[in-house]
């Protein structure tokens, strides 16, 4: 968990102006400072940690973690934590029904591995250039849109978003799909939307990067001791020596 004196050098006090800013995150904020509000960094330490525990519960369970940052200062640092944990990400740019209608969006994705699969083959090798490019267009629109969610194969059951304001749209859907939330914070968002909301400052990149640096280190953490026990386990029960079943007694002659 950062300290104090971390969050504070990070900026991850620094909330909206007053006039921004949702009535209902004066629970998480210090004090009013020339027009600008001040994030209780204390609450953002302890809220912090309830979400954390919350996502290592999900990682050790085996659930699918959806991460969506879409803003400029979120777009590298989302999708570096998503890959580097193995799970779905989205930076592009929400495409509203992703999660409401994930059975059209799962047609897109199977149209992307077909694409994908058939620029590979002999047959697209030996199309004309035009033909060629009528399918690289269509691969290249289907990969900025759906890369990162091209390996979901169900709904994930969690969503993480960075900027719970400007992802309201992907934090809508979750709800409506009865899916939890976890999402940083900042003072124009209604934290009442949120199953787990971070209090933070959720624009400067310094303040994302630390917190999304404890996240990607405590969930990977969590993931390589459940894989660790996993083969430790699987060893265990193959070196175990199979029990000889016992031979029958011989009877004596009569």
């Amino acid at each position: 968990m950062p300290t104090l004196v971390e969050l504070l050098e990070a900026g991850t006090h620094f909330g909206h102006k007053k006039q921004r800013s949702h009535p209902r995150a004066k629970d998480y904020i210090f004090t009013l400072r020339e027009g600008i509000y001040v994030i209780d960094l204390e609450k953002t330490q302890e809220y912090f940690k309830r979400a954390l525990e919350f996502l290592k519960r999900q990682i050790s369970s085996g659930k699918t973690i959806l991460f969506v940052g879409t803003k400029r200062q979120a777009k590298e640092i989302t999708k570096k934590v998503a890959q580097n944990l193995g799970m779905p990400y989205v930076t592009h740019r929400w495409l509203g029904g992703t999660l409401t209608n994930f059975e059209t969006i799962r047609k897109n994705l199977q149209e992307l591995e077909r694409l994908e699969n058939q620029t590979k083959t002999p047959e697209f090798a030996a199309l004309t250039k035009k033909e060629k490019k009528l399918v690289t267009d269509k691969l290249e629109r289907l990969q900025i849109t759906f890369s990162g969610i091209k390996e979901m194969k169900n709904l994930p059951d969690v969503v993480f978003a960075i900027d719970a304001n400007k992802e309201a749209g992907v934090i809508a859907e979750a709800k409506r799909m009865e899916i939890p939330v976890v999402a940083i914070c900042d003072t124009d968002a209604n934290p009442d939307k949120i199953t787990y909301p971070i209090p933070a400052n959720d624009d400067a990149p310094k303040s994302i990067e630390i917190l999304m640096k404890v996240v990607e280190d405590e969930l990977g953490s969590t993931k390589y001791e459940e894989k660790k026990e996993e083969t430790e386990s699987k060893t265990s029960k193959e070196e175990k020596p199979e029990k000889k079943s016992a031979k029958p007694s011989k009877q004596g002659a009569k």
